[in-house]
């Protein structure tokens, strides 16, 4: 069977799955304590299930794009556990995993994150002749600019806030269908989209598999720090020659 890991977002899922069929799933809600609550969980889903870690055959995990923490949480205890058990580890687009749901629809799929700044993250997915399509990879824009590139009856899908959704809805009006987010079916899209992987063949390289952000994380410069002012009267004379 195969361990699928979701961790691109403050709902959070770990689930078993057979040929990419979820057996059993186990999803909750974390407030950037994807750190301490991830392996805890794990443990608890295989103790419930009575399943040995060493009967897990793959690992999927979702890559992102998502939240900065999460994903590196989840990629490393993937990339941990494939390492140890010497097993395959595949990453999904986070994206991807959520337009899948809806894929029957046969609709342009735009599924949608908030990237902060007033600024969305989307792609474009679709499926036609039975061929499962990314149309557009993940890019970064804004609701306006996006809205004016729409010219036919688009699916919205993912974690969209009410804000945003209600400004894609004015601005597009029948052109938009907005779904409501699903996230217990997301590990459902990750386990189908690995297993479609696995069964090619494909598998990601645990030491190269890494997050997909599209902004770098948000790191305060230090501030440079005054030096005493007994070390600065001394760099003043050594300036001045009288040190």
């Amino acid at each position: 069977m195969e361990l699928v890991i979701d961790t691109s977002s403050n709902i959070v899922s770990v689930a078993l799955s057979h040929k990419g069929e979820i057996l059993v799933s186990l999803t909750w809600q974390t407030t950037q304590n994807h750190t301490i609550e991830l392996l805890p969980n794990l443990v608890c889903l295989l103790q419930q299930t009575k399943v040995e870690l060493n009967s897990i055959e793959a690992i999927i995990v979702a890559k992102g794009p998502g939240s900065f923490n999460g994903l590196r949480v989840g990629i490393s205890t993937a990339k941990g556990l494939a390492v140890a058990l010497s097993i395959p580890v595949l990453g999904v687009n986070t994206l991807e995993a959520e337009a899948y749901l809806f894929a029957f629809t046969g609709l342009p799929l735009r599924p949608i994150h908030k990237a902060g700044r007033e600024e969305i993250v989307t792609a474009l997915y679709r499926q036609k002749d039975n061929k499962w399509q990314c149309l557009e990879a993940e890019n970064i824009t804004t609701v306006k600019t996006l809205c004016h590139r729409i010219r036919q009856k688009t699916l919205f899908c993912g974690e969209i806030p009410a804000d945003i959704a209600s400004e894609i809805q004015q601005s597009l009006d029948t052109h938009a269908i907005i779904s409501q987010s699903n996230n217990l079916s997301r590990a459902n899209s990750l386990a189908i989209l690995g297993w479609q992987k696995l069964s090619k063949g494909e598998q990601d390289d645990p030491v190269t598999l890494q997050p997909l952000y599209l902004r770098p994380p948000h790191i305060t410069k230090p501030k440079d720090k005054i030096p005493p002012l007994s070390l600065r009267v001394e760099q003043e004379r050594t300036r001045n020659g009288n040190s």
